[in-house]
């Protein structure tokens, strides 16, 4: 027992110690960079903490979807909703020029799909449409802020819906958040101190499902790595400046520990791939650091 004691304050002191390498990598990456970077590193067994930028607000765009999904699994677990039940599928909820694997699924519309699999689109595919449909289920997004709010999630706000972030190029900035904010929820979610177990373990199961984003945080991780995520990503406007290009995630490392990691690029004039490719370059140096 003293020797677990002492193995896991021999880790963490080293771990503290060697964070300055692990910035120095980092400071590489995003050097010279026209872009605002937001970083959260946040060990779950040895508490390990990196930030930079971790306490600006910058927008979550996809993101949110977690935040949203968490919100309604509590309505589930409170019983007020179920994930069997069905909705209605149609032309005033499946709205066209916007992202929804969902809509292409069900072109026509559909007398019922499972709130489930509205879920599953919603996170593992990013479905703007499904976002919007759940958020209607909810009551909207002063449910989520309330929730949230109520869990202790501090810089964290949400005020508009995938529609109105479509209308409006700056309604994406009152949906923000910070880096700090995102790992802290994450652990939260671990920890199952946002849901029931069950609502945990299913969400966590859609989140390691995930599809999009596939050459931002895993594009260099070990293949098979268990990453449970959520990608967020605004696309450039007619100036050509990006407002964001995010991903927030939970990893496990290969002796079974666990991190969240959470990288929030913003206002970048930098091109897509130059954007996702930070995103990409952090998370394996991350990683890296973790696997000394």
């Amino acid at each position: 027992m003293k020797k677990n004691i002492l193995l896991f304050l021999l880790i963490s002191v080293l771990g503290f110690a060697q964070q300055p390498a692990l910035d120095s990598k980092i400071n590489s990456i995003i050097q010279g960079k026209k872009a605002t970077v937001g970083i959260s590193v946040l060990g779950f067994e040895n508490g390990f903490k990196y930030n930079k930028n971790g306490d600006k607000k910058l927008p979550m765009q996809s993101v949110f979807k977690f935040h949203i999904a968490v919100a309604v699994l509590d309505l589930v677990d409170q019983g007020k909703l179920s994930l069997d039940q069905k909705v209605v599928l149609n032309a005033s909820n499946l709205l066209p020029d916007t992202w929804s694997p969902l809509r292409d699924k069900y072109p026509n519309g559909n007398a019922g799909v499972p709130l489930s699999e509205i879920i599953e689109y919603t996170v593992a595919k990013s479905d703007n449409n499904g976002c919007d449909i759940l958020l209607k289920l909810l009551g909207g997004t002063k449910t989520v802020q309330k929730f949230m709010d109520s869990k202790g999630v501090k810089g964290f706000q949400i005020k508009y819906n995938e529609e109105d972030m479509h209308r409006n190029w700056n309604a994406q900035y009152e949906n923000y958040s910070t880096a700090v904010s995102a790992t802290n929820v994450l652990k939260k979610f671990y920890d199952g101190k946002l849901l029931s177990r069950k609502s945990t373990d299913y969400l966590m199961n859609v989140m390691l499902s995930t599809s999009t984003g596939m050459n931002k945080l895993i594009g260099q991780l070990p293949k098979g790595t268990p990453v449970a995520r959520k990608t967020g990503a605004s696309g450039k406007n007619n100036a050509g400046l990006t407002g964001a290009e995010n991903e927030i995630a939970i990893i496990t490392l290969p002796d079974g520990r666990h991190y969240a990691i959470a990288v929030f690029v913003s206002n970048s004039t930098e091109t897509q791939e130059v954007n996702c490719k930070m995103i990409s370059d952090i998370s394996k140096s991350v990683w890296d650091y973790f696997n000394k």
